[in-house]
C-alpha cells in the first residue's frame, strides 16, 4: 500500500508539474484562460484530492470513535448539544429584521437561516470565551 502511495504521488506530482508549465499566459483574457485544458484539469486533480482527504480524515476518525466507546459517547453530547445551539438559534431568529429595500433580493426564509447562522456564531463564541475565562478565574480564586 505504501508503494501504491508513493507512486500515485509521483505521478500526480508529475502530471501537475507538466499542467503548470502548459497553464495560460498571464497576457491571455480572462474568459479565454478559464477554457484552457490545462486549468480544468488541475482543478480536477484538486477536486480528487481534496476528496480523498476528506474521505480519508471521515474513515479514519469514524474508525476511531467506534473503537472508543467512551470516546463515542461524549461525541454524541457535544454533536447534541450543538444541535440544541442550532435549534434555539433558529427559534430566535426573526426572518424580519432586515430593511425592505433587501428584502426584494431575498425571501424571509433566506433571511431567517442568515440570522441563525449569527445567533449560533454569538452563541459558541460566548460559550468559548467562558470556557477560557472561568478556568483563569477559577484558579485566582482557589489558591
Amino acid at each position: 500500500m505504501h508503494k501504491f502511495l508513493k507512486i500515485f504521488l509521483l505521478i500526480i506530482g508529475v502530471l501537475s508539474a507538466v499542467l503548470w508549465y502548459m497553464l495560460p499566459e498571464k497576457d491571455m483574457p480572462v474568459g479565454e484562460a478559464v477554457q484552457s485544458g490545462a486549468m480544468n484539469t488541475m482543478f480536477m486533480i484538486t477536486y480528487l484530492l481534496l476528496g480523498i482527504a476528506v474521505v480519508a480524515s471521515l474513515v479514519f476518525t469514524l474508525k476511531n470513535l467506534f473503537a472508543n466507546p467512551a470516546g463515542l459517547k461524549k461525541t454524541l453530547f457535544v454533536v447534541g448539544g450543538f444541535l440544541l445551539v442550532v435549534v434555539v438559534s433558529y427559534v430566535l431568529a426573526s426572518g424580519t429584521d432586515v430593511a425592505d429595500d433587501y428584502m426584494a433580493m431575498s425571501d424571509e426564509s433566506t433571511v431567517k437561516k442568515i440570522g441563525m447562522g449569527l445567533n449560533v456564531f454569538f452563541i459558541l463564541t460566548g460559550i468559548a470565551v467562558v470556557a477560557i475565562v472561568l478556568p483563569g478565574i477559577k484558579k485566582m480564586f482557589s489558591k
